[in-house]
């Protein structure tokens, strides 16, 4: 497991990954918000760098983050690393563009699903979970 990475390096990441204009088979879609992982997108073609994983699945909140009225499935929603999905979320880079994605497996009832999501720096939110400003 890594150390989480701290706001700061998330930033520079993001900004590095958003700099990046190379058309690369990892971006068979935007990515914008959160997508089922395809299968044209190999495993072997990202790298994890990174986690923003910050305890035990079981300490991890459910909630989620949305102040202006967002959703989970929003091409805008924040990306708020102490509140769901983004708190069980492992960090990636592909090895060809270097651009970063952010990845976790959603379970469903009847299965698991592996979600993406680009790491776009104008939605990155530096907000403690309080219990407060949810979903």
């Amino acid at each position: 497991m890594y150390t989480p990475l701290a706001m700061p390096d998330l930033l520079r990441l993001a900004h590095r990954s958003a700099a990046v204009s190379q058309a690369c088979s990892c971006m068979p879609k935007s990515f914008a918000g959160w997508e089922g992982m395809p299968v044209s997108l190999k495993d072997s073609q990202l790298r994890e760098i990174g986690s923003l994983i910050t305890a035990e699945e079981e300490d991890l909140t459910l909630d989620e983050y949305h102040p202006q009225g967002s959703s989970y499935w929003s091409l805008n929603a924040p990306i708020a690393p102490q509140f769901f999905p983004y708190n069980r979320c492992r960090v990636w880079e592909c090895v060809t563009c270097r651009r970063i994605f952010l990845r976790y497996a959603e379970a469903g009832a009847y299965h698991i699903e592996q979600r993406i999501r680009s790491l776009d720096p104008a939605l990155i939110v530096d907000v403690a979970f309080e219990g407060v400003g949810r979903a």
